[in-house]
């Protein structure tokens, strides 16, 4: 009879040979936080909008004399501010209209884009380096260095800024496009002296600094291979959306009369003019305005997008 106790055990099958094992953990490639940030941005409507819109804004500050053959000194009484818009040719230096000195407001328009977006650029270069290095240097040594430079931050941040600026312009009697960046500059430093600081007490605090201090490694290569690129992200978040309020503070000093002053063309200078023809020739202060506020939004909506892709809690 047969034996009943033993059992038939199955012998597995072995899987195919054109099958591959899958790990699961190596399934998708790890992504920095960078990366991560640009997979974001690149679904982001309004990093798309933005930066359609800025790099448009930067082609006419660079290419000027591309978008149109007028020029934005020439005056013609013939044609003066009471001469309405021609809005169906499109280019021309008829389109917007003339300003009450007979220039083209099309012409000045374009060529104004030059000043606001020089003026914007340079200072945010500066008050990020600036600023960057003197809260790098406070948040990582700490004590008396710390409280140096936080003393100066402060006395610094309780000047008001546009207040501030016009005192150190009226300075200068000759005032062009670098002493408005030196004026902007001087005092737009210390947000992100902040900023950066508050990053860099919380980055010196980990695991990888420590161990980077113990196998010997100098103060200057923690700075910039560890401290530096980790605490970057809030400042770039900050630096974009200032872009666009450097552009609105050369605007407002220049409406003013404190700020840039003809003949240098500027959005600020023009809608300074056009506010007192706004009566009789309203599209001399609408243009100008709009770009003015079409430029702003661009940047806080970049600089939206940039912290809603640097920013864990927000995804």
């Amino acid at each position: 009879m047969p034996d009943m106790t033993k059992t038939e055990t199955a012998t597995p099958e072995a899987a195919p040979a054109d099958v591959a094992p899958v790990d699961p953990v190596k399934a998708e490639k790890a992504r920095s936080l960078w990366g991560d940030a640009w997979a974001d941005l690149r679904r982001n409507p309004y990093f798309i909008v933005s930066s359609v819109l800025i790099f448009l804004l930067l082609m006419i500050a660079a290419f000027p004399s591309l978008f149109t053959s007028a020029d934005p000194t020439k005056g013609d009484l013939v044609h003066h501010f009471l001469t309405k818009p021609e809005l169906g040719s499109i280019g021309s230096p008829d389109w917007l209209g003339w300003d009450g000195q007979g220039r083209s407001v099309y012409a000045r328009l374009i060529y104004g884009t030059r000043a606001s977006i020089i003026v914007s650029l340079a200072v945010t270069a500066i008050v990020t380096i600036v600023g960057g290095i003197t809260g790098m240097i406070a948040g990582y040594f700490g004590g008396i260095t710390d409280t140096i430079i936080s003393g100066i931050t402060n006395i610094f941040f309780g000047i008001p800024f546009l207040l501030g600026a016009m005192v150190v312009l009226q300075a200068f009697t000759d005032r062009t496009v670098w002493t408005v960046v030196f004026a902007l500059a001087f005092l737009g430093w210390t947000q992100i002296n902040r900023v950066m600081r508050g990053a860099v007490i919380t980055v010196k605090q980990a695991d990888y600094v420590h161990a980077a201090k113990a196998l010997g490694a100098g103060t200057t290569r923690i700075l910039m291979r560890h401290i530096l690129p980790n605490a970057m992200a809030p400042v770039i978040v900050v630096s974009t959306i200032a872009l666009g309020g450097y552009i609105a503070a050369e605007a407002t000093l220049s409406y003013l009369g404190l700020g840039l002053a003809s003949p240098t063309i500027s959005w600020g200078v023009d809608i300074s003019a056009g506010a007192a023809q706004i009566r009789v020739a309203e599209h001399i202060l609408l243009y100008p305005s709009i770009m003015l506020s079409l430029t702003v939004l661009a940047f806080i909506m970049l600089g939206e997008a940039v912290r809603n892709a640097l920013d864990p809690k927000l995804r």
